[in-house]
């Protein structure tokens, strides 16, 4: 006994209108099926089986290593589909799942709950079954006169009385693996849309006396399936509040949740303060007693505890204990704030560290920069890194002083405690404890705006 999934991709979502198949498309930075197969996993599945067709030079690549891929050339229906893993799964003797890899909000409780109730009552195979507002263009769960599932019958298959059934087929089911793979054998095309269905496989367990049985859907959202642009959006909403929900369970502030975006992978320690208008997206940490925002968009990015980070973009960034960021930084990959250090208004650092408790306060650009301890960089400073054709490094030793509106090119080292004067360009190295400038010589002419010629 164990567990097996397969999730079905091959389809085209031609609604989507997109140069993408559909389950390439992203719910918070995470593409449908990846969901799907993370759910999977997370419910105990051994092996995962996905079947992929249209576009599937997209799709590989993301299932490929979480999965065994299959390949269905041709799209002959669900039924089809499942029977073209006959072979990744032969030997199985268990439960099978079988999911959508455009169903991005089922659950691995929901999974767990299909395989043991199918596994406690020895049933052939359960269904999910929800009754949606409106449940056009759904199978129909038919049930017999003393209630137990008889089999399941498409909209366009449906007599009048049939289509009027509220209780739909989700598409999710646990089956008895060997039981589904015989019963495969057995389905036809004799249908509104000449496919082999695999809800056909439950009529043909019940016709044999084995038990068909149905699991109502505790959140009906789980049942979601994209398959336009604005199902996309409902989705990527249900999650937000999903994942939002869960972290302030976990102890986070939120001033508005539905004002704040939070991928899969971010991990935010409890008496954290999120801002409306924020993105945390990637592999991003949040530490205790930070504020985050508002309208900042960090990924990939860790913020250390007691840091403020206001009105900042920060990409691959580190951002240690008591750091502060903005309003309206930006933090390339690279960019490192050490404990206590600042990034101030209008900002930008590039593959730079900024020691502990050293300031840049406004205004400048710091790229490819090694900045020691207490240093202090003034307005408008910029470290001129690119000659056009390569970068270079500029080096500032500790408790150094850089006055506003200093160009350093670079390659250029400032010793340590050395002051620069303001609107200086440094071309040279500068001692340790020295005062550089390098201005130009300031000219006066006097009473020239009586004599000039207008």
């Amino acid at each position: 006994m164990g567990t097996a999934a397969v999730v079905l991709a091959a389809g085209a979502g031609t609604r989507m209108k997109s140069k993408k198949p559909k389950v390439a498309h992203e719910v918070l930075g995470k593409p449908l099926v990846s969901w799907v197969l993370d759910a999977a996993k997370a419910a105990g599945a051994e092996e995962v089986v996905t079947v992929v067709g249209h576009m599937r030079e997209q799709v590989i690549p993301l299932v490929d290593g979480a999965s065994k891929v299959v390949v269905q050339a041709e799209q002959r229906g669900t039924g089809h589909a499942v029977m073209m893993c006959a072979d990744a799964l032969a030997g199985f003797d268990g439960s099978l799942v079988v999911l959508y890899g455009d169903t991005p909000l089922v659950t691995a409780e929901t999974i767990s709950s299909l395989v043991r109730m199918r596994e406690e009552n020895g049933a052939a195979v359960v269904v999910l079954t929800m009754e949606p507002e409106n449940p056009f263009g759904y199978g129909r769960i038919i049930r017999d006169e003393v209630g137990q599932v008889a089999r399941i019958v498409e909209q366009k298959d449906a007599t009048p009385e049939e289509a009027a059934v509220r209780e739909c087929n989700s598409g999710l089911y646990c089956f008895d693996a060997k039981v589904m793979f015989e019963a495969l054998g057995q389905i036809d095309t004799n249908n509104a849309q000449g496919e082999l269905y695999l809800t056909d496989v439950l009529g043909i367990c019940r016709a044999a006396g084995r038990a068909v049985l149905a699991l109502p859907a505790v959140d009906m959202v789980e049942c979601l399936g994209v398959n336009s642009r604005s199902q996309l959006a409902e989705a990527t909403k249900a999650m937000q509040r999903r994942i939002n929900a869960a972290h302030m369970a976990g102890g986070v502030t939120m001033t508005d949740p539905d004002l704040v975006w939070i991928g899969p992978d971010v991990v935010i320690d409890s008496d954290v303060e999120i801002l409306p208008n924020v993105m945390l997206m990637g592999e991003t940490f949040i530490g205790e007693d930070s504020v985050v925002g508002p309208n900042s968009r960090l990924t990939d990015t860790r913020v250390g505890c007691g840091c403020v980070v206001d009105e900042t973009v920060a990409v691959g960034a580190v951002i240690e204990d008591g750091a502060t960021c903005g309003p309206r930084a930006y933090l390339r990959p690279g960019a490192h704030l050490c404990e206590g250090a600042k990034a101030g208004t209008h900002v930008e650092i590039k593959k730079s560290v900024v020691g502990k408790g050293s300031k840049v306060p406004h205004l400048s650009y710091i790229g490819d920069t090694t900045i020691g301890e207490g240093v202090n960089i003034g307005a408008g400073s910029i470290t001129c890194n690119y000659d056009g054709k390569n970068k270079h490094k500029t080096v500032i030793g500790d408790g150094a002083f850089v006055g506003s509106d200093t160009m350093m090119v670079a390659p250029v080292s400032i010793g340590a405690r050395a002051v620069v004067g303001a609107g200086s360009v440094i071309t040279e190295d500068v001692s340790e404890g020295a005062l550089a400038l390098g201005r130009a010589r300031q000219t006066e002419i006097e009473g020239w705006a009586d004599n000039r010629v207008l």
